[in-house]
């Protein structure tokens, strides 16, 4: 029986997810935004208008980068920076209409190659990946949220 410890786990696994990584974004590059820019959005349309400082924070980069991202994006009309009705110094940023749009259209598209890759599975593995959901997905939940509250002031 293969180990149960999380840093065996992490060394059998890490090098698939790794490649699956890369030939997932290969294959879903018709979209021109980056993965962190997504996440910026994604992470908007979660969590409702947020500071650049907290932002960075959540996604574990620098203000600066979050910055730049955050101008590109908003050059492209995705997201707009409002005052902060709570600070009236401060700045948030939200996702504009146009940006949820776009994040639900590169959202889809990117599901239908995920679908595709997966799709190659063998019946049994299917059933197996589907027990895998609740797992990852409460991985990926828990993951950093510790960092932010990005409704907190």
């Amino acid at each position: 029986m293969a180990s149960t410890h999380p840093e065996d786990i992490a060394a059998r696994i890490r090098p698939a997810m790794t490649k699956l990584y890369v030939m997932y974004f290969r294959i879903s590059e018709q979209s021109d935004l980056t993965g962190p820019q997504l996440s910026i959005m994604a992470r908007l349309k979660d969590n409702g208008p947020a500071r650049i400082s907290q932002i960075a924070r959540a996604e574990g980069i620098r203000m600066p980068t979050a910055s730049n991202a955050l101008h590109q994006l908003e050059q492209r009309e995705l997201v707009e920076r409002l005052r902060d009705e709570q600070d009236r110094r401060g700045v948030r940023v939200r996702l504009t209409r146009l940006g949820e749009s776009e994040l639900a259209r590169v959202g889809e598209e990117r599901t239908k190659y995920l679908a595709e890759m997966i799709g190659t599975l063998s019946e049994e593995d299917l059933e197996r990946a589907s027990d895998l959901v609740d797992i990852i997905n409460k991985l990926a939940d828990s993951y950093g949220a510790d960092l932010i509250d990005t409704n907190a002031g």
